[in-house]
């Protein structure tokens, strides 16, 4: 009880602030990175490089209430098969510009409801994608599954076109709390879509479930995190649910009366942590939990983990690039989105030009603490030997922000000339930690809850 009293003396359950997916985050982006800058950028991977690939499907057959992210209900095949092509279109435009020989790390189809393509659309654009980058022999290609969207020809065209990661968004097995949030997905239908995933020889399965949803409670998210074990996932995400509905309109008919408080929120974080830990799970940075063999954990252990806009990854590759509508694309020299409208998007693909809106170019300030903030996230740790190393800079450039950092949270962090680190019982502050490193204004809209 102390220890929750003196998170609560430094602002824990009152505080916004971002995830730190990436640094600087994305309302910090403006429009001094365009299409021709992003084509420049391509054209300086270096040859024979292996780079990410991350393909955005917006639209979905129903439009969850909890749902955050930019997407658009379709009843319809039309659009969806139109924007396929626009991808295919975008392909082409980046192999115009890719260097030769350049092969692929990681491929990831998110949403948006990336299972509502039918099986010829998922073989088309595999297809085309592979042209372009082909895969090598350690090539990783995960899709976000809905079990509600899916059936046995689109997995078969998944597996057949390379598919060796699946990731399945659960939220709750609660039905009051599902209704709540306007998404009914049955655990027998989730078990189905898992198994048959397992049956393809998809070697690995990741779940994501939320806590700080309407009507939860302690006993409810136990019962959940049993079900969700019972499926056996390799990999699972424990997200807080951002209720932000002055941005997300839809989030707006949950019932907000019924969202847990922040303290609450901690506790149901702290209760689903345990049942991981338990059934002998590695705890991965903030909010990832991974068998003892999965990737992450190895990852962690060797120093390679790392922040994406996808949570946490082990993909080493220096370059990832966004296809399709709102997609944000990371080089060595910066970030570059393209437009978040679907029609704006398609309209500058025809007229043969990417469609990047906005980016950040990096500065050495920024790679300096983004550095920092992404050791934060991934090892609740900073390493002052490590970053002059990486970045040739002095210890007393690192310390003094170290210091001015650790000075705000009453002597609960451990700072000494190799660096930072946050025991254990301080971690539930790590995103207020990484917000006292950020250099740069908060944003207007403000960030979800801390916890």
């Amino acid at each position: 009880m102390a220890m929750k009293a003196q998170l609560a003396k430094l602002g824990l359950f009152d505080a916004r602030v971002p995830r730190y997916t990436s640094y600087p985050t994305a309302p910090h982006f403006g429009g001094g990175v365009d299409s021709s800058l992003f084509a420049r950028w391509i054209s300086l991977v270096p040859r024979g490089a292996e780079i990410s690939l991350y393909v955005h499907v917006p639209f979905c057959r129903r439009l969850c209430w909890f749902c955050a992210c930019r997407t658009q209900g379709t009843q319809s095949d039309r659009p969806v098969a139109a924007y396929v092509d626009t991808l295919k279109s975008e392909l082409d435009l980046l192999a115009r510009n890719l260097p030769e020989g350049v092969r692929l790390s990681r491929l990831h189809w998110g949403g948006g409801t990336p299972t509502l393509l039918q099986p010829d659309m998922i073989e088309d654009l595999a297809q085309a994608i592979k042209q372009v980058v082909p895969f090598t022999d350690r090539t990783e290609f995960s899709v976000e599954i809905d079990p509600n969207e899916i059936d046995a020809p689109r997995l078969d065209a998944l597996a057949s076109a390379g598919m060796n990661r699946a990731s399945v968004g659960v939220q709750d097995f609660n039905e009051d709390i599902q209704r709540s949030i306007g998404r009914l997905q049955g655990y027998e239908v989730t078990r189905w879509a898992v198994d048959e995933i397992r049956a393809r020889g998809v070697a690995s399965l990741n779940a994501d479930i939320l806590y700080g949803l309407p009507h939860q409670s302690k006993a409810r998210i136990t019962e959940s995190v049993q079900k969700l074990l019972s499926l056996n996932p390799d990999r699972v995400a424990l997200y807080g649910y951002a209720h932000v509905p002055w941005m997300a309109k839809r989030q707006q008919m949950l019932p907000s009366d019924a969202l847990p408080t922040p303290e609450e929120r901690l506790e149901l974080f702290d209760t689903a942590r345990r049942l991981f830990l338990w059934d002998n799970y590695a705890e991965i940075g903030i909010d990832h939990f991974a068998t003892k063999d999965d990737g992450l954990n190895i990852a962690l252990k060797t120093g390679r983990l790392r922040r994406n806009f996808q949570g946490y990854t082990d993909d080493t590759a220096d370059v990832l690039i966004g296809l399709g509508a709102s997609s944000i694309s990371r080089f060595p020299q910066g970030y570059a989105q393209n437009d978040p409208g679907t029609g704006a998007h398609t309209a500058a693909i025809r007229d043969g030009r990417f469609s990047t809106s906005r980016g950040h170019v990096f500065s050495s300030e920024d790679r300096l603490r983004g550095r920092m903030i992404e050791q934060l996230m991934c090892e609740f740790r900073i390493d002052t030997p490590d970053l002059c190393r990486r970045l040739d800079i002095s210890a007393q450039q690192v310390h003094r922000i170290l210091q001015a950092s650790a000075a705000q949270f009453g002597g609960l962090l451990q700072l000494d000339d190799q660096g930072l680190r946050v025991p254990h019982e301080a971690r539930p502050l790590t995103r207020m930690i990484a917000r006292s490193i950020d250099a740069y204004a908060l944003s207007k809209a403000g960030h979800s809850s801390a916890i």
